[in-house]
């Protein structure tokens, strides 16, 4: 039974369903509505290829304390009803976590997709839930070898892990004849060149006085070339009320769907960002990808790619620098992440059948 909930977990599950269907493993597929807006959520199962989910539970949002009771209410019934024979969880958002601690409860295996990611942040809720989740989990799915490093030096056991890649990667890399960018610039009436920019954490739409701030800072980027922001639900009244739209080169869109989003990334000249998910794609795509944030549980981003940590004050004059052609300071090498190959979906599967196949698998669902 794989666990969804917002969007960077459909993006991970489409190939390991895929991958579990094609070797014809019996699957269902619970959305818990954690995202629930159409352009948050169903436009990606349409585009994903991702089955209708069987069950939605329809969670929506509400406080941590709120939403994640809601959500382990929820997961019981269903775990209790179809007692599934493993649960698969992807990424470190507050669905993850739930179906991991009552799955833990109920004695249901746990796979967990995405595991090993450290930005060794606690006050990031997403540091939170993926470190619980690896200690409840049988399978930890490893994208990168420090997520590796990090699991071990945690205690989890050698045969729990295993380095399988990247299946946000598999993804955009089966998409990329999709990526049509002279297209999406005449239906959204894009500018030639232009930043892309993105934020939703809470680090920097929480605080007035934070979004004011990086509200100034993207008016100087705009100064400078044309800003493309798709507006999160997640800080649009903070950056509104603090008149985000109030410079003439800043193009604000609602919410777009996995195809549109990461064509309008691919298009750009830079990308401005918090997301993990978006420095994982810049890096497949060479975009250069200016992070404001103080860390990332994804430094393979920025060995292996074009991905710089920022504060807002250095964000304008760097985007000065890709306007010129400068480098910045990052390692963009030619090579890309070890197995961010498009097989990583492949692998999983391979590890789920064989493990559902052993003994010791049925003795412990049977617990």
């Amino acid at each position: 039974m794989h666990i969804v909930g917002a969007r960077p977990n459909f993006v991970k599950a489409a190939p390991v369903v895929s991958a579990l269907a094609a070797r014809g493993l019996r699957q269902s597929v619970v959305h818990t509505g954690q995202h629930y807006d159409d352009r948050m959520s169903a436009v990606f199962f349409r585009e994903l290829g991702l089955p209708r989910p069987d069950v939605d539970l329809g969670v929506g949002s509400g406080s941590h304390a709120q939403q994640t009771a809601a959500l382990m209410t929820g997961l019981e019934e269903e775990f209790t009803s179809r007692s599934p024979g493993l649960v698969v969880v992807y990424g470190d958002v507050n669905s993850t976590l739930a179906a991991g601690l009552v799955a833990a409860k109920l004695h249901i295996p746990v796979a967990h997709v995405e595991a090993g990611l450290r930005s060794f942040d606690w006050s990031m809720p997403e540091e939170v839930n993926r470190r619980v989740t690896d200690q409840l989990a049988d399978l930890c799915f490893a994208t990168s070898p420090e997520a590796v490093g990090h699991l071990a030096a945690e205690g989890v056991a050698v045969d729990r892990i295993h380095l399988v890649g990247n299946p946000m990667i598999d993804t955009l890399l089966g998409s990329l004849d999709r990526f049509d960018t002279a297209a999406l610039r005449e239906r959204l009436d894009l500018p030639e060149s232009y930043v892309a920019a993105t934020l939703h954490r809470p680090a920097n739409v929480d605080d007035p006085d934070v979004v004011a701030r990086l509200v100034a800072r993207l008016h100087e980027v705009a100064d400078q070339i044309d800003v493309v922001m798709p507006v999160h639900p997640r800080g649009r009244a903070a950056l509104t009320a603090a008149g985000l739209d109030g410079h003439p080169r800043m193009h604000l869109l609602e919410p777009l769907g996995y195809v549109d989003f990461v064509t309008l990334v691919r298009a750009s000249t830079a990308v401005v960002t918090d997301s993990g998910g978006v420095q994982e794609e810049t890096t497949i795509l060479r975009v250069p990808c200016l992070t404001l944030r103080p860390n990332t549980e994804r430094p393979i981003t920025i060995t292996h790619g074009s991905n710089r940590l920022v504060t807002d004050s250095e964000l304008p004059g760097l985007v000065s620098k890709i306007l010129a052609g400068e480098g910045l300071g990052t390692a963009a090498v030619a090579d890309v992440p070890p197995l961010w190959d498009g097989r990583a979906g492949e692998r999983i599967a391979a590890v789920l059948a064989d493990w559902t196949a052993a003994p010791a698998a049925s003795a412990n669902r049977g617990a």
